[in-house]
């Protein structure tokens, strides 16, 4: 008897899932997460039927080393000594080298740090969790699965940068994210509309970090992030699509440095830099400030313009798929988004989507949307699981 465990680790939270290692497959057991961290951290869990914990934590929990020690001491007295088989890590990005999940090695954790220029918001803190869990459970596998991996069947039109060749022979190329979530979808949408799945879906991951991804035979063809995930639609704090030449101005003009260029891109910008009150849509909404207004406004129009631009990849659009944070829980953005794509034949159907229902489109409407929630940490088990030579976990 023992079980896996499921980590996704960022600069100020730490999400964790724990799977049944002793049935096959693998049943979710607990989920939960640490956030706040470095400011109010909270522990919050929901394990089998027991009632959900929710509980704040010491200012010091400052890190996601010591996030982990939180959850490890909650770990030990929810399970008793029972083992931990295999850690499953979420990790931003993998390069041009990893295209599957990996076990970690300390050939591969250089590689991976290597890449944290291009993902500072999550590689520092996908690792550190990797370190900290191999080093309090030396000898258990830790199993590295990447959000880059899902779009490596995309063709090298859609990854070509248009740089260069020297530039390009060095990885610079587009690499798209979310992969573990667009997995997920991908997995489901046979049993969600199963007489369009293998068709023309365009996937549209909508939280503080947002993207999309176009889906052919469940396959990504395309997505709206690049290089790095900075691209593509407005986010909670970085700006998507930006000329080129507004960074060269920043440099030559203002003479900011790579530290200070950096900050702006991935802490300052998107609907916090525009709105100047928060990155949270929940609060934008609900303000009366005309800048909140111009910020989901600009969110919704990169988002319409996102899906004219995928649509025109696809060939056209048999389906829309929300989902993330945003995408699953606001209705007002799912609104704001199908009135922006009507003229690709998408109608709301505004009862069905107040009620939770999947399908939030008419029978009659040319192209259906659906609200699926995504489930990362699945994926992760499922990968963890095939890394140890086990078929799947759930």
């Amino acid at each position: 008897m023992g079980y896996a465990l499921v980590l996704n680790a960022g600069s100020s939270s730490l999400k964790f899932c724990v799977y049944d290692a002793g049935v096959q497959p693998w049943p979710c057991d607990a989920r939960g997460q640490i956030d706040g961290i470095g400011s109010r951290p909270r522990f919050s869990a929901r394990a089998g039927t027991a009632p959900p914990i929710e509980e704040s934590l010491p200012a010091t929990v400052r890190d996601v080393r010591e996030a982990l020690t939180v959850l490890a001491t909650w770990l030990r007295t929810r399970y008793a000594g029972a083992p931990v088989l295999a850690v499953g890590h979420r990790v931003v990005h993998g390069g041009a080298r990893y295209a599957r999940p990996a076990l970690v090695t300390p050939e591969v954790l250089a590689d991976l740090r290597a890449l944290e220029p291009l993902a500072p918001l999550h590689q520092p803190y996908n690792l550190d969790a990797i370190e900290t869990a191999a080093a309090r459970l030396p000898g258990v596998p830790q199993v590295a699965c990447f959000d880059t991996s899902f779009h490596r069947t995309q063709p090298e039109i859609a990854t070509v940068v248009p740089l260069p060749q020297d530039l390009l022979e060095g990885g610079v190329q587009r690499y798209g994210f979310h992969g573990l979530s667009y997995e997920y979808i991908a997995s489901v949408l046979p049993r969600a509309m199963p007489d369009i799945a293998d068709g023309r879906i365009i996937v549209a991951h909508l939280g503080s970090g947002a993207s999309m991804c176009a889906l052919k035979g469940r396959k990504s063809v395309d997505s709206t992030l690049g290089f790095t995930a900075l691209d593509g639609l407005c986010m909670g704090t970085r700006p998507g699509a930006v000329d080129p030449g507004v960074i060269l101005y920043l440099f030559q003009r203002l003479g900011l440095s790579a530290a200070d260029v950096e900050t702006i891109l991935y802490r300052k910008s998107g609907l916090l830099g525009i709105s100047g009150v928060s990155n949270d849509m929940r609060e934008l909404l609900a303000s009366d400030a005309p800048r909140a207004k111009l910020a989901v406004d600009y969110f919704v129009y990169r988002a319409a313009k996102e899906i004219g631009a995928l649509a025109a990849v696809l060939g056209g659009v048999d389906a829309i798929v929300f989902t993330g944070g945003i995408g699953q829980n606001s209705r007002e953005i799912r609104r704001r988004i199908c009135a922006a794509a009507a003229w690709l034949g998408v109608e709301l159907d505004a009862a069905a989507d107040g009620a939770g229902a999947l399908r939030i489109t008419h029978e009659r409407s040319r192209v259906a949307a659906w609200v699926i929630p995504t489930d990362e940490e699945l994926m992760i088990a499922r990968h963890t699981a095939a890394a140890l030579g086990i078929a799947h976990a759930a």
